[in-house]
């Protein structure tokens, strides 16, 4: 990574937890796979209703994507609504509200106990030219029971066409959130799983059985069961943290995947953006760097970071059983960029899944619902491009073609988002396994 490319203000501004590694043979009922907030929030659910439990995270808690959040809180995922009533109808679509207005609630009444920065704020989903897709969305979530209102951003430097106002929504510093949550949770850190059995995952520190496995590792590691290495792409963004910008109360994304976002945190501004397809061509920090020397000419920048997200074909993450044939299996994953609530929602149906208990959400969440979207074919082509270019070095996780990322001067795979340093050292998933360069 370059010299000046720092960790993010939320890693700057607390101090991380740690937890011993596994030690010899152990049981339990349930086995969480990934320490970030998913496996985390599953595990304090699980672990408060008596359940016994474990989470093994091969490296530190939130240590992967969980530390790069931009920490909103918020039913608001860009212009979904209008989306989901096409694509699902209005009983599906309510259902995908409730679960987000049931998530937000839950981070209310944790938060109310946690020195975690929390606080309300109003959340803008702008378009910088169709005043239509703004007025669509609004009807959208007004047919839903949401009340939403027209905006025109007026604490943007810039002008927008309008935007979707959705108040009472909030924000967190989410280090502070999870590690008050995580301090007494069954948890092993650097412990490796290397291979899963049946009823038993094998680790670098010893064998654990199971009765029951959640998968939260980001993307799903295991690539026999439940294609998702093409019902899942992978997608960068990129974010900078100014001091001496303008005060913006607000969250604001651009209802465009190449737009900006932009949320206050204390005296500093977050400024993201410049977003592509992991392993493509994108505005990276550049990108950011000119927009802030434009409108925000006295700013200094005082960190700068990147994050990444799983998305899926339909933008509803899946969530709920691996796969038909994996009754004993659980998945979290591909939350779109809206990780903080959705990763609430996941915890909410998977510990209802895992205790035989019924969840009205399962089927609009199903990982095992059709793939028949548009975005699976650019995914497969992707794959089969990166499987045929000949060049090296090649990805450990299925073979593709690696490209070298000259912002983050790393190696990225375009067919599923795995990540390397120039060493070969693993960064992201869902490679498991460093490259030999």
């Amino acid at each position: 990574m370059s010299d000046n490319i720092i960790n993010s203000i939320w890693t700057e501004t607390e101090k991380s937890i740690h937890f011993p590694s596994l030690e010899g043979n152990k049981s339990t009922d349930i086995l969480i796979i990934g320490g970030g907030i998913t496996g985390i929030l599953c595990a304090y659910k699980l672990r408060n209703a008596g359940v016994d439990c474990m989470l093994a995270e091969a490296n530190e808690i939130c240590g992967g994507i969980t530390k790069n959040t931009t920490a909103k809180i918020t039913l608001c995922h860009g212009l979904i609504y209008d989306k989901l009533l096409r694509q699902l109808g209005k009983d599906k679509a309510r259902l995908y509200a409730d679960a987000q207005i049931n998530a937000c609630k839950e981070y209310a009444d944790l938060c109310s106990n946690i020195d975690c920065d929390y606080e309300r704020a109003s959340s803008y989903v702008y378009s910088l030219n169709s005043i239509k897709k703004i007025e669509k969305e609004i009807k959208a979530l007004n047919l839903l029971g949401i009340k939403a209102e027209l905006s025109y951003a007026g604490e943007l430097p810039f002008p927008v066409a309008g935007a979707v106002c959705v108040k009472n929504q909030a924000q967190l510093h989410p280090l502070k959130f999870l590690y008050t949550v995580a301090k007494d949770l069954p948890i092993i850190e650097h412990t490796k799983v290397v291979e899963l059995k049946p009823g038993r995952a094998i680790t670098d520190h010893g064998d654990i059985t199971y009765k029951r496995l959640i998968v939260a590792t980001h993307f799903p590691i295991i690539n026999k069961h439940g294609l998702y290495p093409l019902k899942l792409y992978q997608h960068r963004s990129y974010v900078l943290a100014l001091r001496g910008a303008r005060n913006i109360k607000g969250m604001y994304v651009d209802e465009s995947d190449r737009g900006l976002s932009l949320r206050g945190y204390g005296d500093l501004l977050l400024l993201g953006g410049g977003g592509h397809r992991t392993g493509k061509q994108g505005g990276c920090w550049q990108e950011l760097e000119k927009f802030a020397s434009e409108h925000f000419k006295n700013a200094e920048i005082v960190g700068k970071w990147a994050t990444q997200d799983c998305m899926t074909l339909d933008s509803v993450p899946y969530i709920g059983q691996y796969s038909r044939h994996t009754p004993d299996m659980f998945v979290a994953t591909g939350f779109n960029k809206w990780g903080i609530t959705n990763a609430m929602v996941a915890s909410s149906i998977l510990f209802d899944l895992v205790t035989d208990r019924p969840n009205k959400y399962t089927d609009v969440f199903s990982p095992s619902r059709s793939i028949l979207r548009p975005q699976l074919a650019v995914n497969a082509l992707e794959s089969i491009i990166g499987l045929l270019t000949p060049t090296t070095p090649r990805c450990p996780h299925m073979g593709c073609a690696l490209k070298y990322n000259r912002a983050e001067h790393s190696w990225d795979c375009p067919c599923h988002g795995s990540r390397f340093t120039g060493d070969g050292q693993l960064i992201d998933n869902p490679a498991t396994d460093d490259k030999k360069m």
